[in-house]
């Protein structure tokens, strides 16, 4: 069997770690020597996603569409799996390779749709947390779970970023149904370039998505208990999402104005250096892509352990904290601006732990490989 595949990848919203997953994936197989095309939601592109399409635009052979997909339920998705199945069948993939919830529904639902007929394309599956993080006992959960459950039987071959992710599927969702494999993301050799944090940055810095989960309340509260002991310590924040305005006010009613700086969406490069030490205050994570860009810029890490971040650090000194827990957050950070050089030491031991476990390179062929030996069966 040719080594050469024709490759789709099918996402909802481009933003975030599963879109640079995605972009790094799709532009590595177009290196190897593979045809790849890319599907996604255009409703809402921000400038550095717009930035990251026109590099697929110029990539890939199969080449970018872009069509409109909703994130909730709506009557928008059949509309969106026909373009991802009219895509395929234009192209003669033999892979659809769907990431995140909705993704991988289209993905597999279209690959489902060829049943058949002659040579149909294969469904692989990435969930990236998504679904996964609903609580089976929630209304949300069991709709979204059911939905999971359902594909798992349209699946060809499941890819998990983390063995957490891996072993959540299976208690949540399903087994047994198709070949698995734990492939952990990887980054670029740019990426292993260190920070330099300017003159005036942070004491600490935080990056993500604002809302609940990522655990921003958590870190301001963590924060107003150190101004008792440092008034002027400080914090910045980057980025955006549905919680923001919920942290603004928690932060003015904390009198934490002259502490804390929104900043908004900025490239991570850019937001290194505006903290001396990153924050993961997560109350869930799938596997982060924050934690392995500051690890490799040689950034000081606290964070709690959640998700796929031990499989990050293991093998090096970094104490992982408990998760929703204001005091051990409050003493992890207490203990970095007492002792800044203890914790700038174990990040140099976690930038030779990226480098030598999470490289694109190693992800793209590990992936494509999964691919092939489905193919081969």
């Amino acid at each position: 069997m040719s080594r050469n595949l024709r490759i789709i990848h099918c996402l909802r919203a481009p933003v975030g770690g599963l879109f640079r997953h995605v972009v790094d994936l799709a532009l590595e197989q177009v290196k190897l020597g593979h045809e790849v095309g890319v599907i996604y939601d255009h409703s809402n592109v921000g400038e550095q996603a717009a930035q990251q399409i026109e590099r697929l635009h110029q990539a890939c052979q199969l080449g970018v569409r872009g069509v409109k997909m909703s994130r909730i339920l709506h009557v928008y998705d059949i509309s969106a799996y026909r373009a991802v199945a009219r895509f395929a069948y234009e192209k003669q993939v033999q892979i659809l390779h769907g990431h995140g919830a909705k993704g991988g529904a289209y993905a597999r639902l279209a690959a489902h749709s060829f049943s058949g007929k002659s040579k149909p394309p294969f469904g692989f599956y990435t969930p990236h947390g998504g679904s996964l993080h609903y609580s089976p006992n929630s209304l949300s959960g069991r709709i979204f779970l059911g939905l999971e459950k359902y594909l798992a039987k349209k699946t060809n071959g499941l890819i998990f970023e983390s063995a957490y992710s891996a072993k959540l599927y299976k208690q949540v969702v399903a087994g047994g149904f198709c070949p698995v494999r734990v492939i952990h993301n990887g980054l670029r050799h740019e990426d292993f370039i260190p920070a330099s944090p300017k003159p005036e940055a942070a004491d600490f810095l935080f990056i993500g998505e604002l809302r609940h989960l990522k655990g921003v309340d958590l870190l301001l509260e963590a924060l107003y208990r150190l101004t008792k002991r440092w008034p002027h310590v400080r914090l910045a924040i980057v980025g955006d999402g549905p919680d923001m305005k919920r942290f603004k006010d928690l932060s003015t009613n904390l009198n934490l104005e002259k502490n804390v700086t929104f900043y908004g969406r900025l490239p991570a490069r850019q937001a290194f250096e505006l903290g001396n030490a990153i924050v993961i205050p997560s109350r869930s994570e799938s596997f982060p892509y924050i934690v392995l860009e500051a690890g490799a810029a040689q950034l000081p890490l606290i964070a709690t352990n959640v998700g796929g971040i031990r499989e990050i650090t293991a093998g090096t000194t970094i104490q992982l904290i408990r998760a929703d827990n204001v005091e051990a957050l409050n003493q992890q950070m207490a203990a970095f601006l007492t002792e800044p050089a203890s914790f700038q030491a174990k990040a140099g031991e976690l930038v030779q732990m990226i480098a030598q476990k999470f490289t694109v390179d190693m992800m793209a062929s590990q992936i494509t490989d999964f691919y092939l030996s489905i193919l081969k069966r």
